[in-house]
């Protein structure tokens, strides 16, 4: 990322950390664009904290007519792994549970907003919380992810 300047030197051209978690989720992204067809959004990303979002097809529902837990435990899933990784620190989900609060339904947009409570050494604690369209509170997921070494992109 830099070009060699006058008497040897080198003029690094920096990246921000914000630049860098965008740059680790859009690399991620194009590796998962047939998740949940494709319709995740990425609203918001930074070092530690991603927020996205996804309309809920009708084939994304349950028997009941309801937001299939399977597509909200995904996009949680998601949210949490683009908190975690958007640092450039390969890692993965080493435990996760979700809490279903509220029905979602077809044709409503959830909102999935992952913030990392803690990190120490290789592990970190995420908080994801999912919102309905009128902001009420779909379902709670915590993950705890593990550093398994090496960067998701080069730099």
């Amino acid at each position: 990322m830099g070009r060699g300047g006058a008497g040897g030197e080198s003029d690094a051209v920096a990246v921000t950390d914000d630049e860098l978690s965008q740059r680790v989720v859009a690399f991620m992204q194009l590796r998962e664009s047939r998740l949940l067809g494709g319709g995740i959004v990425v609203e918001a990303v930074r070092a530690g904290y991603a927020k996205l979002s996804l309309k809920l097809a009708e084939d994304m529902l349950n028997g009941h007519g309801t937001g299939h837990g399977g597509v909200i435990f995904t996009l949680a899933d998601v949210a949490f792994s683009y908190a975690c990784n958007n640092r450039n620190e390969a890692t993965v989900a080493q435990q996760a549970s979700i809490a279903f609060l509220t029905p979602a339904r077809a044709g409503e947009t959830l909102t999935a907003e992952a913030i990392e409570q803690a990190r120490e050494g290789r592990s970190g604690v995420y908080a994801v919380t999912i919102r309905g369209a009128d902001n009420r509170v779909v379902a709670i997921f915590q993950g705890l992810s593990r550093s398994i070494g090496g960067k998701v992109v080069d730099e």
